[in-house]
């Protein structure tokens, strides 16, 4: 019964995360290059973009597990 409340509030709060953010970025260090003892490493920088629905989505079921009377 906690855990249901509990993974529900984790999913309200990620559903309104998303929605505010729209996504989240990272950096990925990629080698490009490696002659004897030198390397040539270059750092991108990615975007994951999280779609409308899928925030919308992961917030209403957060809310029906959080009001669901147990």
């Amino acid at each position: 019964m906690k855990g249901t409340r509990l993974l529900g509030a984790v999913l309200l709060v990620l559903g309104i995360l998303a929605l505010a953010y729209g996504g989240f970025s990272y950096t990925k260090n990629t080698e490009k290059a490696s002659v004897g003892p030198f390397k040539i490493e270059v750092q991108d920088r990615e975007r994951v973009n999280v779609p409308l629905w899928a925030g919308v989505a992961v917030a209403i079921v957060g809310g029906i597990l959080l009001a669901r009377k147990q």
